[in-house]
């Protein structure tokens, strides 16, 4: 499993550090203009950084990556439709030309309330006000076992990684003799019935069947299982149910096998554990289960709730602190009695609040209450397939995968990157083929 596991270094060990003067490095000219700090390049910060554009402020937006990714599509970059490039774009290219703006590469490591200063290993940044869109990280649930050898999907390099592990075990399955360590290797369990394990689960499937089965003909199909798993009695949970019956009975037929009540308890990496005592022999284990807030949150010594998410007031702001602003994950707001879902379009809504109110306050104004607009939700299951709940209407099938293409190819960030994102996903569409199917780990 850990030979498997060796990650791409390009993209998994981060550059050394270099000494750097920390005063020159926080140090910025006087402008005269209030100056707003953004934390998290993401799709909250990055659009919290356009809608200040024309605000008489100067903006610094820190990320410890000097990119934005497209965190939706990464599943595709785990199951070989996309290379990691192809979902990313660099800060500085997305926002070059914008007035008053200055983007810095350095990663948060605390926060000084009372002095105004956010805190890097690159030295203290002053602010007049702060926006938090710092993201959220893979919640474990304190299985530390899961932690430690199965696959989280949040970043390129999780994502590389497992698609670097999913072609070894083929690898490694054609050259096995034995035919019980052959099928564990050819055994891969999603974990989590939310739109992440339903598109994971279907994408795999489809690699699999579709393209690696030519790949490896001396494999028997047989021998491949791709399972998901669901503690619960349902997929998609927030889709109406017609909806979630017709996602799992569409995994059934692109051969996923969905166990239901299927609530994960260990694994080893070589076999996974239920909580009904059932063991399965497998050698990949990708959790899609939960999610939380970046665990940075809990040591900047503001209030948090469940998931370690930062309570905020309905203006975004924190209690007792005016100028600090909570967005995205990291925020912990209720509506309707439910804290908001941990979704991009929350995020970019809340972006646009946090810096409407910010307008606001240097004009003197009372700030405004967020109020969150639900666009609906959209879950692909493969070619062809796809799931809709669209302000209130439902529907599934061709129309459904067509829309969830078209709203995926917006939202991507650069012509370039809807370019080659068109073009490999007509490829393989066309011709079944996967263009990523390297194994790049060193």
């Amino acid at each position: 499993m850990n030979e498997a596991r060796t990650r791409d270094a390009t993209l998994s060990t981060p550059p050394k550090a270099i000494p750097r003067d920390d005063a020159a490095v926080a140090e910025r000219p006087s402008t005269g203009r209030p100056t707003v700090v953004i934390v998290g390049a993401g799709f909250g910060g990055l659009r919290a950084a356009r809608a200040l554009k024309r605000a008489p402020v100067d903006v610094v937006l820190l990320d410890r990556h000097n990119y934005h990714l497209f965190q939706p599509l990464l599943y595709q970059v785990a199951t070989a439709g996309l290379e990691p490039e192809h979902i990313a774009r660099p800060v500085r290219a997305i926002l070059r030309g914008q007035p008053r703006f200055e983007f810095r590469m350095a990663e948060m490591t605390g926060l000084d309330l009372a002095g105004k200063r956010v805190l890097t290993g690159d030295g203290p940044i002053p602010y007049d006000y702060l926006i938090l869109a710092l993201g959220g990280e893979t919640n474990y649930f304190g299985l530390e076992s899961i932690r430690r050898h199965g696959f989280g999907l949040k970043d390129t390099a999780e994502a590389v990684a497992i698609r670097n592990h999913v072609l070894s075990c083929f690898e490694r399955g054609v050259l096995e003799p034995d035919a019980e360590r052959r099928r564990a290797l050819l055994t891969f369990a999603i974990v989590g019935g939310g739109p992440t394990g339903v598109e994971m689960a279907g994408a795999l499937s489809e690699l699999i069947r579709l393209v690696l089965v030519k790949d490896y003909p001396r494999l028997n199909i047989k021998d491949v299982r791709v399972l998901l798993l669901e503690a619960t009695d349902r997929l998609l949970g927030t889709m109406p149910a017609r909806l979630r019956a017709a996602a799992a009975e569409t995994l059934w037929r692109k051969h996923v096998e969905v166990r239901f009540g299927a609530a994960v308890q260990d694994y080893d990496g070589s076999r996974l554990s239920l909580k009904s005592g059932e063991v399965i022999p497998a050698r990949t284990l990708v959790w899609a289960a939960g999610a939380q807030a970046a665990s940075l949150t809990t040591r900047l010594g503001l209030p948090t709730a469940r998931q370690g998410r930062v309570v905020v007031e309905p203006t975004l702001a924190v209690a007792g602190r005016p100028e600090v602003f909570v967005i995205g994950d990291a925020a912990y707001l209720e509506a309707d009695g439910q804290p908001l879902p941990m979704m991009a379009p929350v995020a970019i809504q809340m972006a646009e609040t946090a810096a409407a109110n910010i307008a606001r306050q240097l004009r003197g104004a009372a700030p405004i209450a967020f109020h969150y607009r639900d666009p609906g939700s959209l879950a692909t299951i493969g070619r062809n397939a796809a799931v809709a709940y669209v302000h209130g209407v439902a529907f599934k099938g061709f129309l459904a995968w067509v829309v969830w293409l078209t709203v995926h190819i917006i939202q991507l960030i650069g012509f370039r990157n809807k370019l080659f994102v068109l073009l490999n996903w007509a490829w393989d569409y066309f011709f079944y083929e996967r263009a990523s199917r390297l194994i790049t780990e060193g």
